[in-house]
């Protein structure tokens, strides 16, 4: 394939997929009912010309854009609740979500939180607490990634951080999917190489993770190894040349589908790395990189069967241990801290973080039960470096 493709696709959501299709703004939101959206984005990206560009857009077609960018790398109730008065105090009717894992998952909790009466944490993914909400109190949401990693465009939660409690918590609910998906790779061509790198990482991780979980879903399974072999195709492809937009193609594709995939579950590399970065701030993607392969070490005698079947398909030899080594090099070829303290994270919260980990909503999908002692264990490996 020498070029990007341009396609529509249904599946989870209306994806409009292909470079150039940013262009499409004004009217993808007029067609959710939107007449004065609100862009909720991330100050990095609210300086950047890409976003004047997305307000030009929307005027132009006859629409009346507001922005909100108050988030942090971890968005905070803080920050939803400032993006809630914001979103009322302009009557806006919508959100366009714009941006990396941030920008989405405030974006999308903004939307369901603006109709809404309870506190936000009555709507934790916990049973069926997301049955509280009002469903017509959620305003209509557009998701636009420019990053190629979380796969927050196509999911029906956000993950926000209790800043009393300095734990991620993930609000759910079904309406929370966005209506329309712009995937357009020339808005990741600018990313910075260590973004691309942790967003990529988060990606590998995503299906990595939901691959493993024993929960049984085959189709799952299905779009996640599809999903690794994107990425060990195309990843260093996008590190080494940003402009390649084929690559960025593949990148933004295997985003979407890591997070479909890990409706089926994901594990310790997320358990772990959520605590770490609400306590040191530390990228999620990147966090999830450091991780990877501690897990997937602790993990070896629940899946070693799966990965070896997962080698033959990526092409890959030596089993578990051939697919070790691959990850392993693919870190470094990236430049991927070997251990936590490449991320500045030291060992004096290690109780606190293996006490989080267990008690994160992910853990549930690791193949082997996560226990305190497990997760110490693990964080102490990622600390040390010990494989």
């Amino acid at each position: 394939m020498s070029t990007t493709p341009s396609v529509n696709w249904s599946y989870p959501t209306a994806l409009r997929f292909g470079a150039g299709r940013i262009r499409e703004l004004a009217a993808a939101a007029e067609s959710l009912g939107m007449k004065r959206p609100l862009i909720v984005t991330d100050p990095g990206l609210a300086r950047l010309p890409m976003i004047g560009e997305a307000l030009d857009l929307l005027k132009a077609g006859g629409l009346e854009p507001g922005l909100f960018s108050e988030i942090k790398p971890n968005p905070t109730a803080g920050n939803v609740e400032a993006g809630v008065a914001a979103f009322r105090s302009g009557d806006h009717d919508g959100v366009i979500a714009y941006g990396g894992g941030s920008g989405l998952d405030a974006g999308k909790v903004i939307a369901f939180m603006a109709g809404q009466t309870r506190p936000m944490w009555d709507f934790e993914d916990i049973g069926d607490w997301w049955t509280r909400a009002d469903p017509d109190g959620i305003a209509p949401i557009l998701a636009v990634p420019t990053t190629a990693g979380t796969g927050s465009e196509v999911g029906r939660a956000g993950v926000i951080t209790n800043e009393e409690t300095h734990t991620k918590k993930v609000i759910f609910h079904p309406k929370m999917l966005p209506g329309i998906v712009i995937c357009d790779p020339e808005l990741t061509v600018g990313m910075p190489r260590y973004f691309t790198v942790g967003t990529g990482m988060d990606a590998l991780a995503h299906c990595l993770e939901a691959y493993s979980s024993t929960f049984y879903h085959p189709m799952g399974d299905g779009i996640a190894v599809e999903g690794l072999r994107l990425v060990f195709e195309n990843l260093r492809r996008v590190a080494e040349t940003p402009d390649d937009l084929v690559a960025r193609g593949h990148m933004m594709s295997a985003a979407a589908m890591g997070a479909v995939a890990f409706q089926k579950g994901l594990g310790a590399i997320h358990a772990l790395s959520h605590p770490v970065g609400a306590l040191y701030d530390t990228h999620h993607g990147m966090t999830n990189a450091v991780f990877m392969p501690y897990v997937l070490a602790f993990n070896r005698s629940a899946i070693e069967g799966k990965i070896e079947r997962l080698s033959g398909y990526l092409g890959m030899s030596g089993g578990f241990d051939g697919f070790m080594d691959e990850i392993l090099k693919l870190r470094a070829d990236l430049d991927v801290p070997a251990t936590l303290e490449g991320l500045k994270v030291d060992g004096s919260k290690a109780e606190t973080i293996a006490e989080m980990a267990v008690v994160d909503p992910t853990a549930g999908g690791n193949p082997i039960e996560l226990t305190k002692e497990g997760a110490r264990a693990i964080f102490d490996a990622a600390l040390s470096g010990r494989l």
